[in-house]
């Protein structure tokens, strides 16, 4: 893969106040008053993640008013398109946003206005070198194979994202959407430019619709200066220090060791660090079966060549509507009643839900999602050693997850799916509406 010139860097500030050269005073004004009106309402936007798309576009722009190079067209509408990708992305999230449908028709004008085509280069992460004089990378590795060590002092830091799958099996993805499963067979959780995972469930008990992971496969794919292409496999019983060729590390190139196997626990845990992309996986063996978590800078998750056809990819996008579980529903009524309506078979005798609530608090004594899990896997499966996956699961979370008020998630916080947040946050808070209608004429006078 090529290097990319700029990186889309994470800024405080929201909005297309840095729009760079050509933007005209009618469209800066309009949206210097949006940015404002989502200060003041910040809830009207928070159910998608424009605003990050928004910033993103900011900061690899706003430095385009102090160069004159040949060079700035190409970059400006590389970040047009960067920006495009990114509003494609979050277009299922923000049906219904006043920012979202304003970025849209604003790239399309800005589009047009630098003679940018659709079809071409996006910003990608960067890896750029260090500043002359920063000696912070290791002297081993090439400055391009360590992420995070990139970004220069006054920069802003990554944003960094966590993805989990444990138990019977339950899913946390890269937004913090949590769902219990039905999936066996194999499965893709990672799929991106940089590194593949596909996990394999197979059934807990002959006959039994309970799956749990058997299989993980991960690659990490050839990258430039720093790694080869690297095969990590583990199975039920199984959980190797060491790539399929035997290697811990990333190759034969200089930059080898900025991937690199960590066995933490002989057979039960390891962890493998991706310094080159700003990424670590937990890989662990509880009871007979895995789990499985990463830590990737946002930036990183999207790193896809064709978004438009990408397909299915559980971290990213949850798991399919006819494979999952209505977990909300289970904990509220008789769960074996629930269990056999969804086409699973409780574990009779093994565990009251009583007894199960009981055990898992020994280990989740916070009742979220992951208690919630706990106590879903032991009447399923009957097996005590899924009390720890749960719990394995939520000591990952407090290691991997940078925003430390998300380490719980609870089932009333997903009452709202994605795409509906907006729409409920306004029918409870009359006040917006009335402010967006001030808004909408403000800018008919405006524009």
């Amino acid at each position: 893969m090529q290097p990319t010139r700029a990186r889309v860097v994470v800024n405080a500030q929201a909005g297309w106040m840095g729009m760079g050269r050509g933007a005209g005073p009618k469209a800066l004004g309009f949206f210097k008053i949006l940015t404002v009106f989502f200060y003041v309402f910040p809830a009207v936007s928070s159910s998608c993640r424009i605003l990050k798309c928004n910033s993103d576009f900011w900061a690899a722009t706003s430095n385009s008013h102090h160069h004159t190079g040949a060079e700035d067209p190409v970059e400006f509408c590389t970040a047009l398109r960067a920006y495009a990708h990114c509003t494609r992305r979050t277009a299922r999230t923000c049906r219904g946003d006043l920012a979202y449908h304003s970025a849209v028709h604003g790239i399309d004008d800005l589009m047009t206005q630098h003679n940018c085509s659709k079809d071409g280069p996006t910003s990608q992460p960067r890896l750029r070198t260090l500043p002359q004089g920063d000696s912070q990378e290791r002297s081993d590795s090439p400055e391009i194979c360590h992420y995070e060590k990139s970004f220069h002092r006054h920069s802003a830091p990554p944003n960094f994202t966590h993805c989990g799958l444990f138990g019977d099996p339950h899913l946390r993805t890269f937004t913090d959407i949590f769902q219990t499963c039905k999936i066996q067979g194999a499965w893709p959780l990672v799929d991106n430019n940089y590194l593949n995972v596909q996990v394999t469930n197979t059934p807990v008990l002959p006959g039994s619709t309970a799956t749990a992971t058997s299989k993980i496969t991960i690659i990490f794919k050839n990258f430039q200066e720093c790694v080869d292409q690297k095969v990590y496999q583990a199975e039920m019983d199984e959980l190797p220090a060491a790539f399929v060729d035997g290697s811990k590390n990333g190759g034969d190139k200089s930059g080898a060791n900025s991937l690199k196997i960590i066995e933490k626990v002989a057979g039960q845990h390891i962890e493998i660090q991706a310094k080159y992309i700003g990424t670590t996986i937990v890989v662990r063996q509880v009871g007979r079966y895995l789990t499985f978590a990463v830590r990737m800078p946002e930036e990183v998750v999207n790193a896809v060549e064709d978004k438009e056809n990408q397909g299915l990819y559980l971290c990213l996008h949850g798991c399919p509507q006819n494979q999952q579980i209505d977990f909300r529903t289970f904990h509220s009524h008789a769960p074996e009643t629930v269990l056999r309506r969804q086409g699973i078979n409780p574990t009779m005798g093994a565990f009251t839900r009583q007894m199960a609530e009981s055990k898992c608090k020994e280990k989740l004594p916070v009742e979220d999602v992951y208690f919630r899990s706990c106590v879903f896997d032991l009447l399923t499966t009957g097996d005590v050693n899924f009390s720890l996956a749960a719990y394995y699961a939520f000591e990952d979370v407090k290691i991997l997850h940078s925003n430390k008020d998300k380490h719980h998630l609870y089932e009333r916080a997903m009452d709202l799916g994605p795409g509906n947040t907006a729409i409920q946050i306004g029918l409870a808070h009359p006040k917006l509406i009335v402010a967006l209608v001030c808004l909408i004429q403000l800018c008919a006078v405006l524009l």
